[in-house]
């Protein structure tokens, strides 16, 4: 939680010696990778979207990510996730980045899904299931 915003989904990511940087601390384009790895973990677990051959796919439209501190292995990273906007065919996530079980915050973010027809690439109504499960991260 970050005041008093709620993060539903908790996703821990274990820290690798790649994600470090020349200057020893976590690249941030890996921020950005741990933000997409717990939306799309959520996506295919908890909404059970078929990523390889189901008719409706998501792809990103916006993404952004404020940077608060620096992490850096070895060590692990919590990704909490919350819902801000569901439309008919979009869902605006917001994003928290912490170290495991600490309240220091190592980046805020968020990430716009646009749900559409995988063949045609055309937007589409979110899917029932897939939005039953997105309405419980509101």
């Amino acid at each position: 939680m970050s005041d008093g915003v709620s993060y539903p989904y908790q996703r821990s990511i274990t820290l690798r010696w790649k994600d470090n940087d020349v200057y020893g601390h976590v690249n941030n384009v890996e921020y950005y990778s741990f933000f997409d790895t717990a939306i799309n973990e959520f996506l295919v677990e908890e909404a059970e979207l078929d990523i390889h051959t189901g008719p409706v796919i998501g792809v990103c439209a916006e993404s952004h990510c404020t940077f608060k501190a620096p992490a850096a292995f070895p060590g692990e990273v919590t990704v909490g996730l919350g819902v801000e906007q569901l439309g008919r065919s979009s869902v605006r996530y917001r994003l928290l980045l912490t170290p495991r079980e600490q309240p220091d915050v190592l980046a805020e973010g968020y990430f716009v899904h646009v749900f559409v027809d995988r063949r045609t690439r055309q937007p589409t109504p979110i899917p029932e299931k897939l939005r039953s499960a997105l309405e419980s991260l509101l």
